[in-house]
């Protein structure tokens, strides 16, 4: 596999641009204790990556919680919303802007698709100083549906305007990856903080570094 064939760089946001899935966790955990359910561990790995309404739409069948869904994803994007916007900055997880760099200066289009809804990506964005690396963005909504469901990335890839064979995506968690292999487009796990229980198997190749693929930019190591 040619690194050079591809054209397109499809990110996912949290846990790749950011190192945000623990801030999550705690802020869900807060969430669940509020409503009155009781999340272990492994339970509340499975959701990473996935979308507050499949999030929220699993826990209310599996523990017969009687709140209505939308007031459950509109009380977490309220309090996401909240806690990301008192935040001075945000910094980008070690690396990805040096690779941004590197992808914009051999002119490969890039894409956010994430399961986040634009308000959340938007002040994420602001923070990081990001924002003018990507020429399309994909939320949860516009695409109709969250991650595992491919409709995030094939909305995307559609967006850039790039063949899937020429197409990337960058994940982090199992749902995430589950969601590159369901759209055919090939998948790098990014093996960082907050994705050390995500099973990563599916994906084609397993990075704990984005230097490993900047590096593989150079013009002399255009290979994986």
């Amino acid at each position: 596999m040619h690194l050079a064939k591809f054209r397109a760089f499809i990110f996912d946001m949290d846990g790749v641009l950011i190192d945000s899935e623990n801030l999550y966790k705690v802020i869900e955990q807060k969430l669940f204790d509020k409503v009155g359910v009781v999340i272990d561990h492994d339970e509340h790995v499975s959701y990473q990556g996935s979308s507050n309404p499949v999030m929220w739409g699993k826990i209310r069948e599996k523990h017969q919680l009687h709140t209505p869904l939308d007031e459950l994803v509109r009380i977490t994007e309220e309090t996401v919303i909240s806690y990301f916007s008192s935040l001075p900055e945000i910094h980008p997880m070690p690396g990805v802007q040096k690779l941004l760099d590197a992808l914009k200066e051999r002119k490969i289009r890039m894409a956010l698709a994430s399961s986040s809804t634009i308000e959340v990506i938007s002040i994420i964005l602001a923070k990081t100083g990001l924002a003018s690396y990507f020429d399309t963005v994909v939320d949860c909504i516009e695409a109709g549906a969250g991650k595992p469901d491919p409709a995030i990335f094939l909305l995307a890839q559609k967006k850039l305007g790039v063949p899937k064979e020429y197409c990337v995506i960058l994940e982090d968690s199992a749902n995430g990856i589950k969601a590159a292999t369901a759209a055919g487009i090939y998948c790098i796990a990014f093996n960082g903080p907050g994705s050390e229980h995500q099973d990563q198997s599916a994906a084609n190749w397993r990075i704990s570094s984005f230097s490993e693929i900047t590096e593989k930019l150079e013009p002399e190591k255009l290979k994986i």
